[in-house]
């Protein structure tokens, strides 16, 4: 197996270097963030073990126009299939369209494209429902918050991802949906932005929330970087962690890490590395012709201090 890591450059060069061997190229969405290290080493691992696979990835750099052109650039280059990790969902339609045209597999992983239901036969999506993630995460924080004696009020403040993104949109609605049903409709949101993924933009808006001194309880934040920069934001300003609840998404090492420290209360184990091994396994399956599942959900897990011992063991 051989793997080619390639920042933004051009691919043709570096493909057909094995007569033989199965080309599954991929363009990541970025490769500056920890979930999605995890995910393409998945993917990495996965043909590690396999003869003949060679496997292109390229960093998209989190351009849409970029990632366009790189599918473009695959297949131009013969490839005989190709993963995606969408920097924005929405735009997912022009990829399968050109896929689609030059008779190129293609498989979508961990980000829900928006043409999802309406794939052809030869494209197909590999992730989890993030309609799981979002309301595990909420509705665990609404038990502790009740635990706590909070069920006369509790207001909070929510991070969302980059919205251009499905899973930002939807595990953000599954808080609001969560905050609607009567066991927890004693929780308000102040305020909610979106903090795109990113640790330090999270600090940043944190800090910002902290100069109003409005009284908070809770903080829903749609993955783990964006909570930890939270929580960075909070301990630099004095706040104790024993006073608020902290939701995050993906169980990442580093909130694992936040958890044992007893800073984060709620974390929901994505299987990045799960998602990686399907997605090639998938495209593989579809570059020799065989059927594959459009849709391929990885279950969510919740995770909280009393069973992250056994999420740190399978980092």
């Amino acid at each position: 197996m051989k793997t080619t890591l390639i920042a933004a450059t051009a691919l043709a060069s570096l493909i057909g270097t094995s007569a033989m061997a199965e080309t599954i190229a991929v363009s990541m969405a970025r490769f500056d963030d920890n979930f999605l290290t995890v995910l393409r080493n998945g993917m990495i691992e996965t043909a590690a073990e396999m003869e003949d696979v060679d496997l292109q990835i390229e960093d998209a750099t989190s351009d849409v126009a970029k990632q366009l052109n790189q599918i473009k650039n695959f297949i131009a280059s013969g490839v005989d299939a190709i993963i995606v990790n969408p920097v924005d969902t929405s735009a997912t339609q022009a990829m399968t369209n050109a896929a689609k045209s030059a008779g190129v597999p293609l498989v979508y992983v961990n980000r829900q494209p928006v043409n999802v239901d309406t794939l052809p036969e030869n494209q197909a999506f590999v992730g989890s429902n993030e309609v799981e993630s979002g309301t595990l995460a909420a509705f665990e924080a609404c038990k502790i918050l009740r635990a706590q004696g909070l069920a006369n009020g509790a207001k909070g403040y929510m991070l969302m991802g980059k919205l251009s993104n499905q899973a930002a949109v939807v595990r953000s609605q599954d808080v609001r949906d969560i905050l609607g049903i009567a066991m927890c409709d004693f929780i308000k949101l102040i305020d909610e932005q979106s903090a795109e993924w990113s640790r330090n933009m999270a600090q940043d808006q944190m800090t910002n929330w902290l100069s109003s001194g409005e009284d908070f309880d809770v903080v829903f934040s749609n993955n783990d970087e964006m909570a930890i920069g939270a929580i960075q934001a909070m301990k630099a300003a004095g706040i104790s962690m024993d006073d608020v609840v902290v939701t995050g998404v993906d169980a990442t090492q580093d909130a694992l890490l936040a958890m044992a420290a007893g800073d984060l209360d709620v974390t929901v184990f994505q299987d990045a590395a799960g998602q990686g091994s399907g997605a090639l396994n998938a495209a593989l399956a579809l570059a020799n012709g065989e059927d594959v599942d459009q849709k391929v959900y990885i279950p969510f897990k919740l995770v909280t201090p009393d069973n992250m011992q056994s999420f740190m063991d399978e980092n």
